[in-house]
């Protein structure tokens, strides 16, 4: 197992670096957003593919892994197209210079890559053990649908409010984003503990919930709430009002301001 997993590591920091070069030749770092769920999905295939044995969730799990991270890498590249270096990654770069370019195989993606390892890592034991199918994959599997569903919806309701050329400054507060601020972050979080779930029974292993603990991080305190958060407010002034009336993560019904 160790084996495997060396080797999975080895393949995402293969793609990593891919990434890097590519950033290099186009002087945006911002893509390595988009091999993120690639980086994920490689560790997944590895495992998978190397399997002597696969178990039975193997090509389920591979095939869920896939679907999310193929759509959302999609998104995030249509997204970002034409647009320049995201301003998080201006502000890093800004920090690191002279010669962030060469830096940033180390601050940006060989930290992706690692990440990517971890997180990926939850998958490994649902992959290879041999343990029959069980209501706990059931439950973890109709939470990872549900996720990716709730993820992709928010997404896409975001992406349409943003084309509309009236919304230009506006804060999206319809549909899911009536009920939580960050609902496409809330549906990953989904994800990644339904996969939590299918690895507890296949195998139990309680180390496996270092996973989606580091992705739940990830999502509310690093690159997630937190970061897109830090100054919305003053370059959206109806961000305080969403703010007192919408929940940051978990969905809920909306609170009253009074205004």
């Amino acid at each position: 197992m160790i084996t495997i997993a060396l080797q999975a590591l080895l393949w995402i920091a293969l793609l990593a670096f891919v990434a890097w070069i590519v950033s290099l030749r186009q002087k945006d770092v911002s893509i390595v957003d988009s091999f993120w769920p690639l980086l994920i999905l490689t560790g997944t295939a590895t495992y998978a593919l190397l399997a002597q044995q696969p178990g039975p969730r193997t090509l389920v799990v591979l095939a869920l892994v896939g679907l999310w991270a193929v759509r959302l890498a999609a998104h995030i590249t249509w997204r970002h197209w034409g647009e320049p270096e995201d301003r998080r990654y201006q502000a890093i770069r800004a920090r690191n210079q002279p010669y962030f370019e060469y830096k940033s195989l180390v601050l940006v993606f060989a930290l992706q890559a690692v990440l990517a390892w971890v997180v990926s890592s939850l998958v490994l034991s649902a992959v290879l053990n041999p343990r029959p199918w069980s209501w706990l994959d059931s439950l973890g599997v109709i939470v990872i649908v549900a996720g990716a569903l709730f993820e992709a919806v928010a997404d896409w309701q975001l992406a349409r409010f943003k084309s509309d050329p009236a919304h230009k400054g506006k804060v999206m507060d319809q549909g899911l984003w009536r009920y939580s601020r960050h609902p496409n972050y809330f549906g990953e979080f989904c994800v990644w503990w339904g996969f939590y779930l299918v690895a507890l029974s296949a195998q139990g292993w309680w180390w496996a919930i270092a996973s989606p603990l580091l992705m739940t991080v990830l999502l509310l305190k690093v690159s997630g709430v937190a970061l897109q958060e830090k100054d919305i407010a003053e370059r959206r002034p109806g961000y305080r009002d969403y703010i007192a009336r919408t929940n940051a993560f978990f969905p809920g019904a909306r609170r009253r301001t009074g205004k």
